[in-house]
């Protein structure tokens, strides 16, 4: 059957002067012929995204959308009306975010976190309420586990981050420093889910290669600056991640690591190599 919102694989059943009808069992969407080319033959299959047009049939396009049916992504308020924010999201017609589904009235021109469903039509509109769209942790994640991220909202305890398109989660201060931004999605882990639900993410799991890496990167910056960094354990996490590019949880294991093999001496004001 069809999947409205999403990429479908279909068949191409017939072309006429309409565009080419595609099929999956008995039902159909039409790919107009503005998008049509030579190449397209009867008994193809094409990888399409579906949805329902305002008259209330299937249609199909080749383009891709940033995010589909379930999914959050960053878009741009093309258009700003009565109706709401038309939001630019890589398809020839707009989506749409209803007044109701915009925690604050949005301005043409800005971004926003949008996630995408279905109206009561089956029709592709966004909401900007992310609160409302994220579920209870259940056992689909667990400690330990790599995860999508998507950088939701900056606090003074680091940055919430929307898990998997489906849960809340925060990554604390000393892992992002000043390098992300509203939007940004990138891979991560689940450093562990509290007993009352809530869940904290890491982006590394502080693997033997990732103290491997954090010591070669804090040895390389000794040589380069006469063997003395102005970096130690009450250092602010945004220094230590625009000097040595890695965070506080990492730099410290890094400087432990080093320390062990008796090659750095810790001084009140930084770390020194050793003769």
């Amino acid at each position: 059957m069809l999947e409205f919102g999403r990429m479908n694989l279909l068949k191409v059943h017939a072309i006429d002067e309409d565009g080419a009808w595609l099929r999956v069992g008995r039902e159909e969407a039409l790919l107009s012929n503005r998008e049509l080319n030579e190449e397209i033959k009867t008994g193809d299959m094409l990888t399409v995204f579906v949805y329902v047009d305002m008259s209330g049939q299937p249609v199909a396009t080749l383009k891709k959308p940033i995010a589909e049916v379930g999914e959050f992504a960053l878009m741009r308020a093309s258009q700003v009306n009565v109706h709401g924010a038309f939001m630019d999201w890589g398809l020839a017609k707009d989506l749409l975010v209803p007044l109701k589904e915009q925690p604050e009235t949005m301005k043409p021109g800005r971004h926003y976190l949008v996630k995408v469903r279905l109206d009561r039509e089956g029709r592709p509109i966004g909401t900007a309420r992310i609160d409302k769209c994220l579920s209870s942790v259940d056992n689909t994640i667990g400690d330990g586990q790599e995860v999508d991220l998507i950088i939701w909202e900056f606090t003074d305890l680091g940055a919430k981050v929307i898990i998997n398109h489906r849960f809340g989660g925060l990554l604390y201060r000393d892992e992002i420093g000043d390098r992300l931004n509203y939007g940004d999605q990138l891979k991560g882990y689940i450093r562990q889910i509290r007993p009352d639900g809530k869940i904290d993410c890491t982006l590394s799991m502080g693997t033997k290669d990732d103290r491997d890496d954090a010591k070669a990167k804090i040895m390389k910056a000794l040589l380069d600056h006469q063997g003395f960094l102005p970096l130690h354990d009450k250092s602010a996490p945004e220094q230590i991640q625009s000097t040595l590019g890695m965070s506080k949880k990492l730099f410290k294991k890094g400087v432990g690591g080093l320390y062990k093999s008796d090659l750095i001496e810790l001084t009140d004001d930084g770390i020194r190599l050793k003769e």
